[in-house]
């Protein structure tokens, strides 16, 4: 079955086409993100601003509320004992600016002088709360955390000490909110400006909810949210954050001075990116028909610029075959590239045959000794092995060759390794190989040939080099292992094996020997 293989023409026209549709998808793509980053950039700080302005208004009205109680303080502070006057006062207190859901008088041990609105029973009774009592010890202008009241609301306490004029504490005026029922808060802050997921809230210096849009989150401890833990540190910034409900949000917050409190303005980043999405989706329609006349444009260039390079692949394979290059000079390159390269395969080619050749023997032959290399030997080995060639294995071994290298030098070990292998060749029959196995050692395989006829051959070369005067001036020896297969070994790692085993019992038996 044939292969089908890709064609230049085909490929440049992908990678025309690739590189014109990338360079499209990342021109929308950065444009798509340079608009998500501004979006996301002008979003964090208009929530910021957003924060910050109400973090003022918060401000303004913690420091109204404290001027209203200081008034009220210095009105009620002549007249203590006229039960008249001080209901009047804290009924003018909560109705005046609609600031606090209830207002109440106390003495100096806690006890409710006046209350307003009177629905709350209280009147009579010694405020026991956390931030009564707080506000009672302190004796100083007072806003508490919020706690839950002797009514069991979740109140803040605002209050103000009522002083004598002789300076003698007579107790406090105060006002309530209630944090989980309408209060000023949400007079103040409402809902945020966008119906659209945004919305406001408001941390105290704990990191407790004392304002949100849902009122049951109210009383909340939300100090693991980072934008939280900013505001609690008295930062104002921005921020992208995970709401409890993982919603990825754009924050800005905003730090209330007087209190520590923090108010924190965010918006779902899925609502603000969404207009991202809507130009991006016009850009890409409106672009579709500038597209289409550019791609129609780049796919008859690419074909224009692949024809004379798929032309010359095609000759050259021709004349890798044939030899013969006058079918490249039929190609007329109407451009300089294509031009070159035809000049140039021209002159390449005629080299190339002879330089294919010359690898071609390089890959078998031992470029020292000129025998075939231990590559040729495996290939060869399994070759015999698979077509279950009854074949015989010497393996030679020079004896004391590292005293030779050590004495003459390594190019004087060399020429002894070269003269070894003449010697091998010429003691060789038609059909053996001669292989270098490595270092010192080399190999003779003999094929169709018994143990005894193999030993024969083995004997034949020591007898030759222990005789003959060597490049380093006197004669060499060696020692020889001599396995067959299938006899001694079913395989050709066996076999090696067994040569190599038989190689050892001759050095054992004082070299110079085969065994």
């Amino acid at each position: 079955m044939k292969t089908y293989q890709l064609k230049l023409k085909h490929l440049i026209m992908g990678v025309a086409m690739a590189a014109f549709f990338f360079t499209s998808i990342g021109s929308v793509w950065s444009g798509y993100r340079m608009n998500v980053d501004s979006i996301k950039e002008n979003t964090l700080e208009t929530n910021r601003v957003y924060a910050q302005k109400l973090a003022s208004t918060a401000d303004g009205y913690l420091d109204e509320a404290f001027q209203l109680l200081g008034y009220s303080a210095n009105q009620v502070s002549t007249n203590m004992n006229d039960e008249h006057a001080l209901n009047q006062e804290t009924e003018r207190l909560r109705l005046q600016n609609q600031m606090f859901n209830s207002v109440v008088i106390t003495n100096a041990k806690g006890l409710v002088l006046s209350v307003s609105p009177p629905s709350v029973e209280i009147k009579g009774e010694v405020l026991t709360s956390i931030g009564a009592k707080e506000a009672l010890s302190k004796k100083k202008p007072f806003i508490s955390k919020p706690y839950e009241a002797m009514t069991g609301r979740l109140i803040i306490f605002i209050s103000h000490p009522i002083f004598s004029e002789s300076n003698e504490y007579l107790g406090m005026v105060a006002g309530t909110i209630y944090l989980k029922e309408p209060n000023v808060f949400q007079t103040l802050l409402g809902e945020h400006y966008s119906k659209d997921g945004s919305y406001v809230y408001v941390v105290d210096s704990d990191g407790r909810v004392i304002y949100h849009q849902d009122p049951s989150r109210i009383n909340d401890v939300v100090t693991k949210n980072k934008v939280v833990q900013a505001v609690m540190s008295g930062k104002s910034g921005v921020q992208l954050v995970e709401n409890t409900k993982g919603v990825k949000m754009l924050a800005g917050y905003s730090a209330v001075p007087s209190t520590g409190w923090g108010v924190v303005a965010q918006k779902p980043l899925e609502v603000a990116l969404a207009p991202s999405f809507d130009r991006v989706q016009e850009v890409i329609i409106k672009s579709v028909p500038l597209m289409a006349v550019s791609i129609i444009i780049v796919l008859w260039a690419a074909a224009r610029i692949a024809n004379p390079l798929q032309q010359l692949a095609i000759l050259t394979e021709e004349s890798l075959d044939k030899k013969d290059v006058e079918g490249l000079k039929s190609v007329s390159g109407w451009y300089f590239e294509a031009y070159s390269l035809k000049n140039v395969l021209i002159r390449s080619l005629s080299f190339l045959h002879g330089q294919v050749t010359f690898f071609k023997d390089q890959s078998t032959v031992d470029p020292l000794t000129g025998v075939t290399n231990r590559r040729t030997m495996d290939s060869v080995l399994a070759e015999w092995s698979a077509s279950n060639v009854p074949h015989a294995f010497i393996l030679l071994d020079l004896d004391h060759f590292k005293s030779v290298n050590d004495t003459y030098g390594h190019a004087v070990g060399d020429k002894v390794l070269q003269f070894l292998a003449r010697h091998m060749e010429s003691v060789a029959r038609e059909g053996d190989i001669c292989c270098r196995y490595g270092g010192e050692e080399f190999v003779m395989l003999l094929p169709k040939t018994t143990a005894d006829e193999a030993a024969q051959v083995a004997e034949q070369l020591r007898e030759i080099l222990s005789t003959t005067e060597s490049p380093c001036g006197k004669p060499v020896t060696l020692s020889a292992g001599i396995a067959v297969f299938p006899e001694m070994a079913d395989s050709t790692e066996a076999l090696i094996e067994a040569a190599d085993s038989a190689l050892y019992r001759a050095k054992q038996a004082g070299r110079n020997k085969n065994c």
